[in-house]
């Protein structure tokens, strides 16, 4: 194996970009993290923010980035759609080597170290995946993306609690702590004022109120909407082990607050991730690595 090579591993979702570098032999030398690359948000700016994070990984190691020198292995939102994937592969600079999948399959391979279980992943968006044996096939539930699917994640959360604060101003509902909250945080004082956050809102703007309805988990309606969100978890666990057996890692950034809305019944296989989804990124370097080092 070429040991000048490195090894990266990439998260790209919705909010941000997740690097972690590590040399030939996979002992980490740096983490970074950058803007959004999922690529729902345009494949030019996702390998922008993929960019950004590499250089300031080597930075932080105290090397120069050189693309010719790196394999990157890496899990981003948006890849089940074939034209922005063909689009991000055939704009991918000169690497010595590249993988690309889901973000659910390198959560997976880094929140059960690659051997069998569940995991529901929650941040901006979200989605479930199953591997029922060690390096068994990938299963996924969910992940339709924004704004239709994507249950219990950040978006979703943020989509149905700026209703309280439009129900507020207009005097649907109660201007209380909670709806002005929200509104402080969208900078809007008024009916037009919200109309034009609104107009402008994308998936990432959205998740950003979900930090408020946890703030305030203990109003009705925050308490509501995170409830939902708990049941829409136990039915992606549901759908991918019938067989109510394998440990469940709740990843993201979200997955923590989340955990004490999974209904009952699943609690007790809830387990602690092992690594994150840039760590599983990393295990996908590696074996491209290999790959390549059993072609040359």
């Amino acid at each position: 194996m070429n040991k000048d090579l490195f090894l990266i591993g990439v998260d790209g979702g919705g909010t941000g970009t997740r690097i972690v570098l590590a040399d030939v032999h996979g002992r980490e030398l740096a983490q970074a993290a950058s803007g959004p690359s999922g690529l729902g948000l345009g494949v030019e700016r996702a390998w922008q923010a993929i960019a950004v994070g590499c250089a300031d990984a080597f930075a932080s190691a105290g090397a120069a980035l050189d693309w010719s020198r790196c394999v990157l292995g890496c899990g981003l939102a948006g890849v089940n759609n074939r034209e922005w994937l063909a689009q991000f592969l055939a704009q991918a600079p000169a690497l010595a080597g590249l993988a690309v999948e889901s973000d659910a399959y390198t959560t997976l391979l880094g929140a059960h170290g690659g051997a069998h279980g569940v995991i529901v992943a929650l941040g901006t968006g979200s989605i479930a995946a199953a591997a029922d044996r060690e390096g068994g096939e990938c299963r996924i539930v969910g992940g339709y993306g924004f704004p239709s699917g994507d249950e219990a994640s950040g978006a979703w959360l943020g989509v149905r609690a700026i209703v309280h604060a439009q129900h507020a101003l207009d005097g649907r509902g109660p201007n209380d702590e909670f709806a002005r909250a929200l509104l402080a945080h969208v900078g809007a004082r008024d009916h037009d004022g919200l109309v034009v956050w609104l107009c402008e809102a994308n998936q990432t703007a959205y998740a950003s109120l979900a930090r408020i309805v946890i703030a305030h988990r203990a109003h009705p309606f925050a308490a509501g909407l995170l409830g939902e969100a708990g049941i829409q978890i136990g039915k992606m666990i549901a759908a991918l082990d019938a067989s109510a057996a394998l440990p469940v890692a709740l990843c993201g950034g979200l997955g923590a607050p989340l955990r004490q809305y999974v209904p009952q019944v699943y609690q007790a296989r809830l387990r602690e991730p092992l690594a994150d989804s840039a760590h599983g990124g990393l295990q996908l370097a590696q074996r491209e690595a290999a790959r390549l080092a059993g072609n040359a």
